[in-house]
């Protein structure tokens, strides 16, 4: 049996990665791994044609000292006695952007297996070694990625560091400087000669013209000092008392009109005259 696939990486991260067994295992394509095994170890579920065969089994994947990997397994079906013993040796090739991977070897197998058409096995068998190689490929990609991220993370704080590192030197170097400045500006201040000091201001002589000027005008006007006799003559209750005028005096309230009280018994006198007529009328039809 021979099988060669191309994938677009590096044979050194092709290298880096056969060398890791748990790399390894998550290449396989659709085993799950029991726990408490070893790494490239557990169920395997094979597709053959129209059958699906399920083995438990463990893979060894092994450097020679040619540059070539010897990879060897060992399974069992898990619903019968079937055992399959695959021996193969994985070449890897470099080529233009990538790597070539050549599987040979032989396998031994009976149980079901045995009794299916060799170009469904042949076809399943070339299936499963692509898939293998296309898994281990985007492994040793994410493998590469986590260490690149990692990378740029170390280099990054080293930045961090030392740009912290010359920010307190420069700082340092700036304290230094400004101290050697404030020494200075304070030996310039003491140099100053000293400025004479000005005599008194209430010394100065005042011309009786300026006096004059500041007094102002003598006497108000006749108008201001007759409003300010009247608001002198009014207390002040008066004044914070006085109701407004104009726009904001106060409206009076309305007078509700009382009617004489001649009048209010007016109606009732009038009413027994009349029936006093009536009652005298009546009496002189009687007698007559």
């Amino acid at each position: 049996m021979e099988q060669e696939v191309f994938v677009p990486v590096p044979a050194e991260r092709l290298r880096a990665a056969l060398a890791d067994p748990a790399q390894v295992a998550r290449a396989v394509p659709g085993l799950q791994q029991d726990a408490g095994t070893e790494p490239v170890a557990g169920r395997l579920k094979v597709r053959v044609g129209g059958h699906t065969i399920t083995y438990r089994g463990a893979l060894r994947v092994s450097p020679r000292e040619d540059g070539a990997y010897a990879v060897e397994g060992d399974a069992t079906e898990v619903r019968g006695s079937g055992v399959v013993k695959p021996i193969l040796t994985l070449w890897l090739r470099e080529a233009d952007a990538g790597t070539t991977l050549r599987f040979e070897g032989t396998a031994s197998a009976d149980g079901r297996i045995a009794e299916l058409p060799s170009e469904a096995v042949d076809a399943a068998v070339t299936r499963l070694l692509n898939r293998f190689a296309a898994n281990l490929a985007a492994e040793t990609a994410e493998t590469a990625e986590t260490a690149e991220t990692a990378e740029t993370a170390e280099t990054a704080e080293a930045a961090e560091a030392v740009d912290a590192d010359a920010l307190d030197d420069a700082a340092d170097h700036v304290d230094a400087g400004d101290a050697g400045d404030a020494i200075d500006d304070v030996d310039d201040v003491d140099d100053v000669d000293e400025s004479p000091v000005p005599g008194p201001v209430f010394e100065a002589e005042v011309s009786p013209a300026g006096l004059e000027d500041l007094a102002g005008p003598g006497e108000p006007p006749a108008e201001a000092a007759h409003a300010r006799r009247t608001m002198i003559g009014r207390s002040a209750e008066e004044v914070d008392h006085a109701p407004p005028r104009g726009r904001y005096a106060p409206v009076p309230a309305p007078q509700t009109v009382v009617p004489n009280s001649t009048l209010r018994w007016a109606a009732p006198a009038a009413a027994l005259v009349v029936a006093s007529a009536i009652v005298v009328g009546r009496a002189l039809r009687r007698r007559g």
